[in-house]
């Protein structure tokens, strides 16, 4: 079966508070579950100490050695989190900083670790920026090995400048579900081929 993990990029540090991120992910969390993939419980990686640098392991104390394990063993990885000042979040670009160490960790055929894997966006705000933020998520995420599905990204955008944030909207928007569902099949049928076919390399 194939296997799905997603990563809360929020900047809240506290597992147990709220965040909209989590809402938007439960949402891609049960299209991915109607396409028969089996989806692990959400990483809060604010809660963890993902250390600066471009390697693997950074140290004592580093909790990216354990994370990267996690995420590799899964076929598809679901990197979620808001926008900030237009851009996605510093929580987010740590992830994909770390993953550069992939341009290294390459096997006989020089393939990446994330060779053969999928990749999708999950983004909400209440400001602009949903499409600039997925512009820096995938381009990020191909040049370190992930093949990103069409419509690969989920994403609500609150009013400009607005209080209203997606955890506190009274249902989930029609679009949303709609997006999630052609996100998570896409998404699921490409992890599915590649799973049985890889990438020669």
């Amino acid at each position: 079966m194939v296997k799905a993990l997603a990563l809360n990029c929020t900047l809240k540090t506290d597992p147990s508070s709220s965040s909209s991120t989590d809402a938007m992910l439960a949402v891609i969390a049960n299209a991915f579950r109607q396409r028969n993939v089996e989806v692990t419980d959400p990483v809060r990686v604010a809660a963890l100490n993902i250390k600066p640098g471009v390697t693997s392991d950074e140290g004592d104390g580093d909790d990216w050695p354990a994370l990267r394990t996690q995420i590799l063993e899964h076929d598809i990885l679901i990197l979620g989190g808001p926008i900030w000042m237009g851009q996605i979040s510093s929580i987010a670009k740590r992830v994909l900083e770390r993953m550069d160490a992939f341009l290294s960790e390459t096997d006989e055929q020089g393939r990446m670790p994330s060779y053969g894997k999928v990749a999708v966006a999950a983004i909400v705000g209440n400001e602009d920026g949903a499409h600039f933020s997925c512009a820096q998520i995938f381009q990020a995420l191909n040049d370190v090995g992930w093949t990103i599905p069409a419509v690969g990204a989920c994403y609500w955008v609150g009013e400009a400048m607005g209080s209203t944030d997606f955890k506190d909207l009274d249902g989930t928007p029609k679009i949303v579900t709609q997006t999630a569902k052609m996100m998570a099949g896409n998404a699921a049928h490409l992890a599915g081929l590649l799973t049985k076919n890889n990438y020669p390399g």
